[in-house]
């Protein structure tokens, strides 16, 4: 796709990317997957948390999202509060630079519009609403697509959150609590759409490891149950809480390792992010047996090839259950947002959830046992529910094209428009 004067439509994605979250990355994959399909000719490059991983790994152009290196650690001394407060300005000027330079800017996925987790009101609330505000005043198309938002205490927060959506060109959300959270707060829903989450609009991987025929074979070579472990303290509002909660969620998933250990399971680990680390660490220690391994993914389909290869998750994080769901594996949620239950009911898996503030491994147990017996059932359901959510990603994105990008006949554009 070309503008009217013949040269290549500029595509610029943004967002924490690149940084170490699987799950972010995984919707950039999927939305170049979209461009590379679709608008081949398009020339993309990223403005991102992580740029020389972005460039390794997808082969695009990429620029550090902050000008100070290190906006996200904690500043206590005079050089690095002064470094965070010259950096404010100085993004002003780089962000409305970059923008200024492409025709379209997609924000592939991510929570960029919540604070269920830790979040401070000039970190990514801050960049985001200078993307979107610089994107209007230059007429640059920002499209927020498929994004997940959520209810925000803090008024500053929610304040640049409620701005950045008014401002951007075309919204669509991952869940209908998303949506509503975004009407709580202000902003004209009426034209925006839910779609289901961009890593669904991922390939497949190839199971590697068919379910076996032979019993002698299955008792020598039993699948693992994976669980998904998260560096849990809360959300935004627990900061108070946090060591307490996060004490809270640890034990509890000890428990119900090595509850599932004492019966002879193997016990595969997975991350989402590189701060989980600490959590595999504590938990392998306290277990302390061989039958409890660690995964080494890297990327979303490093995920589903797990999670394909076991009889069932148990997961924390959300893209961990996104893998976990997409491959078709019995799954439970420990869910610790109304993103993760609302991704559970659109599977049909919504009777599976257990709350990550409040681990009872008993109960967590009780209904693990129930998901094994309801297995064959549910790996039904879960095929049934990606085809849906297939078809309507290929929607979106037939949608998105229509919306951002310039066609011959102005009136086929379903561009959302708001005045703020």
């Amino acid at each position: 796709m070309k503008p009217r004067n013949g040269t290549p439509v500029r595509v610029g994605v943004f967002g924490l990317l690149g940084s170490g979250n699987l799950g972010n990355d995984g919707s950039l994959e999927a939305v170049l997957g979209y461009l590379r399909a679709e608008h081949p000719d398009a020339t993309v490059d990223a403005l991102c948390g992580g740029p020389a991983a972005v460039t390794a790994r997808y082969g695009i152009p990429a620029t550090r999202l902050h000008w100070y290196r290190g906006e996200y650690r904690t500043a206590s001394r005079g050089g690095a509060i002064a470094g965070k407060g010259l950096g404010k300005l100085v993004d002003v000027v780089r962000t409305a630079a970059w923008v200024r330079r492409h025709d379209v800017v997609i924000v592939p996925g991510m929570g960029v519009l919540e604070a269920t987790l830790p979040l401070r009101p000039w970190g990514f609330p801050y960049a985001l609403f200078l993307l979107c505000a610089t994107g209007r005043l230059f007429g640059t198309r920002v499209a927020l697509v498929s994004v997940g938002a959520g209810p925000i205490s803090g008024r500053p927060t929610r304040a640049l959150v409620r701005w950045s959506a008014r401002l951007a060109a075309y919204r669509s959300y991952r869940d209908a609590p998303s949506r509503d959270a975004m009407r709580a707060m202000g902003v004209d829903t009426a034209r925006d759409e839910i779609y289901p989450d961009l890593a669904f609009a991922l390939p497949t991987p190839p199971d590697d490891h068919p379910a076996d025929t032979d019993a002698d074979a299955d008792a020598e070579r039993p699948r693992p149950v994976c669980v998904g472990v998260m560096a849990f303290h809360g959300g935004n509002d627990d900061r108070a809480r946090a060591e307490e909660i996060h004490r809270r969620y640890l034990d509890g998933t000890i428990r119900f390792v090595r509850a599932l250990v004492e019966d002879g399971r193997p016990v595969r680990l997975l991350t989402g992010d590189g701060i989980d680390d600490a959590v595999v660490a504590a938990i392998r220690e306290a277990v302390d047996s061989p039958l409890v391994t660690a995964a080494g993914a890297s990327s979303l389909a490093d995920l589903m090839k797990e999670t394909a290869a076991a009889d069932a998750v148990v997961a924390t994080r959300y893209h961990n259950l996104v893998c976990a769901l997409k491959v078709g594996t019995p799954t439970l949620a420990l869910s610790y947002a109304a993103k993760s239950e609302a991704l559970m009911a659109r599977m049909g898996l919504d009777a599976y959830c257990h709350p990550a503030r409040e681990v009872d491994a008993d109960r967590l147990l009780a209904q693990f046992r129930a998901l094994e017996r309801n297995a064959a059932e549910l790996r039904r359901t879960l095929t049934e529910r990606n085809l849906v959510a297939t078809r309507l990603l290929e929607h979106q994105f037939t949608a998105l094209t229509a919306a951002l990008f310039p066609a011959p006949d102005p009136t086929h554009t379903h561009a959302l428009r708001e005045t703020p």
